[in-house]
């Protein structure tokens, strides 16, 4: 099938039980094992094709493979291999067949195992093409039914592009019959969901090629007949429209003896009357997809919700804004989201997001930034005109265009000012979410919500969400030790919690003892793409290189308390108050007033970021 508007997402998806163990010698890339069932059945060992000879292999392993780690029985594998008609010596061709997979695969022989009266293949640790389509599937149209129309086209295309021709290309008749109507049946559904989203978002052009060669090669599907009469008639195509309408009708006047159904009858009386010529739309809502329930803040979402949804007042309405500030990781991105999908529904024109950093950290010019918000709310220009790349042209049209609209916008990782600024909507009826590691006079002291350190409550919370209830139930005093030396940082405990959940094995209290060695304690809170060390690093390629340089000897004053004079005095330097408070500004340390009203603000470090600036190189410092 031909798909559109795809991002790039690996045609295959871990299961669900997770990555194997380190100490198991599968979680060695090298030796990573795809299996594929979406087109002809195969195996590839680190990129590499494994043969397997024979339609019965074929059979064999993708039996195993649909049947998701549940028993497969001996009286399964016979009617896929051969039917209502077994050889005698079935059970015996069985257990051949069985013997020379496990030799195919190797080194991951113990994947199949004889349990009772069959086999199971244990697929966790490897990639399986269809385990991937249907969780993105999944996530695609879970984001269509909340009119994300933009994010659903992207997972629904990067779904389809998981099948790589017919499903189970080169297996047995039996097997086939059985099994291919069932995966080309959600093929289609996939593919009809995602024409859909492309729809919404304004891609009718792009789609009615594609559309009038599904309608060749599948003439009586009503719903590929009625999405293109809509995309010709969104074209101006009038005319065509109403022929492919004529010849349906006679296509299944003459196969079936039916009349058209209500969607093509519905597609077609639309263009008549000449409604929806203009791509009526559901309200827009793009925001980041919401991969694990929301724990913890329920007081810091209340209070943001309140600031959103307050009706503007008095003679001068302003701008409904709220900003959400924290150190690195301490989940304003998490927050923002689950606040902003929860108040979606008060925002009839919808609800955009843009990220203000680049993955490096390298803050994004605000042009690039309105660009992306335009183009999600059907802006995108005039080819040749200087407004593609002007930021006043840009402005011009942002402010314009939300002048009259009621949106939620939101800003994440904002650097800056400056940066923010061009970005501020025109309408009081629009409101702005914006989250950032500092303080922003653009959004009122008012209106902004600190993020402290999660109780310990919320966070063994957290953890159960992340590595399972039960097993954090079980060795409850285990994790209370464990989250208070993440010392309340969310994305410390998530991390934590994924690193329990991929080593089912490891008790609680095995890493609580890891981190428990500060030595260690930072090499432990890194897992994937979820990495503390490296998102501090990130934050300090913001500081001013004076206050960079300064850090590292300023973790020798320890957590605090402390005063700028004793710190000064500490690493024997004067001034240190300006870097000071600039690690404050940053997020990166917080500050108080001194109880003994001496006029000097007191300091502390967050205890895992003190040991992050202890192992930073210290350099000389200028006198």
């Amino acid at each position: 099938m031909l798909n559109s508007g795809g991002v790039a997402v690996r045609p295959a998806d871990k299961t669900a039980d997770g990555p194997a163990d380190a100490d198991d010698p599968r979680a060695d890339p090298s030796l990573t094992l795809e299996f594929r069932l979406l087109g002809p059945v195969s195996v590839t060992r680190a990129g590499t094709a494994v043969a397997l000879p024979g339609a019965k292999i074929h059979t064999v392993l993708a039996v195993l493979l649909l049947a998701r780690g549940a028993l497969v029985a001996d009286g399964r594998l016979s009617a896929a291999l051969w039917g209502d008609a077994p050889p005698p010596t079935s059970n015996a061709q069985i257990y051949t067949y069985v013997s020379r997979l496990r030799k195919i695969l190797g080194d991951d022989a113990e994947r199949i195992s004889r349990k009772g009266p069959g086999y199971v293949l244990d697929a966790r640790g490897a990639e399986v093409d269809l385990f991937a389509f249907e969780r993105l599937d999944r996530l695609g149209r879970q984001a269509l039914k909340e009119n994300r129309h933009e994010e659903a086209g992207r997972l629904l295309g990067s779904a389809l592009d998981c099948w790589s021709g017919h499903a189970l290309d080169n297996v047995t008749e039996h097997l086939l019959q059985s099994e291919r109507p069932r995966l080309e049946f959600l093929r289609a559904e996939a593919l009809e969901r995602r024409i859909e989203a492309d729809l919404e978002t304004g891609r009718h052009r792009s789609l009615v090629p594609e559309l009038l060669s599904l309608v060749a090669r599948f003439p009586m599907e009503e719903n590929l007949r009625a999405h293109l009469i809509t995309a010709l008639h969104r074209c101006d195509r009038q005319a065509e429209a109403v022929h492919v309408y004529t010849e349906g009708r006679r296509i299944l006047d003459e196969q079936l003896g039916v009349v058209p159904g209500q969607l093509l009858s519905n597609a077609y009386l639309r263009m008549l009357r000449g409604e929806g010529a203009a791509q009526p739309r559901r309200p827009l809502v793009a925001l980041p997809v919401r991969t694990a329930p929301f724990t913890g803040r329920a007081a810091e979402a209340a209070r943001l919700r309140s600031l959103l949804l307050r009706r503007p007042s008095g003679p001068v309405s302003r701008l409904r804004a709220a900003l959400v500030t924290g150190m690195p990781g301490s989940g304003k991105t998490a927050l923002a989201a689950e606040v902003a999908h929860g108040c979606a529904r008060s925002f009839p024109d919808g609800v955009v997001h843009a990220d203000l950093q680049d993955a490096d950290g390298a803050a994004r010019a605000p042009a690039a930034v309105l660009a992306e918000i335009l183009c999600a709310l059907g802006d995108t220009g005039q080819p040749g005109q200087r407004g593609g790349h002007d930021l006043t042209d840009l402005v011009r049209r942002y402010r314009a265009l939300t002048a009259t609209s009621r949106l939620l916008v939101v800003l994440d990782d904002a650097s800056s000012d400056a940066q923010l600024a061009p970005l501020l909507p025109a309408s009081p009826d629009t409101a702005l979410l914006v989250t950032s590691r500092r303080r922003l006079v653009t959004v009122p002291a008012p209106c902004t919500v600190p993020l402290e350190p999660l109780g310990d409550q919320d966070a063994v919370a957290l953890l159960a969400e992340t590595a399972g209830a039960d097993r954090i139930r079980a060795e409850l005093p285990a994790a209370r030790d464990l989250v208070r030396y993440c010392a309340g940082l969310p994305l410390a405990v998530r991390i934590a919690g994924a690193r329990l959940a991929a080593r089912p094995h490891w008790t609680v209290a095995r890493l609580a003892a890891r981190l428990a060695d500060p030595r260690t304690r930072l090499a432990a809170l890194s897992y994937g793409d979820l990495d503390l060390p490296r998102t501090l690093d990130r934050a300090l390629s913001r500081l001013s290189p004076i206050t960079a340089a300064v850090l590292p000897w300023l973790s020798a004053v320890g957590p605090g308390p402390f005063t700028a004079r004793l710190a000064g005095d500490v690493i024997g330097l004067d001034g240190v108050e300006s870097a000071l408070e600039e690690l404050v500004d940053a997020c990166l340390l917080t500050s108080e007033p001194d109880s003994a009203a001496l006029g000097e603000d007191r300091y502390r470090f967050h205890p895992l970021f003190l040991l992050h600036a202890g192992e930073l190189p210290r350099r000389e410092l200028p006198r």
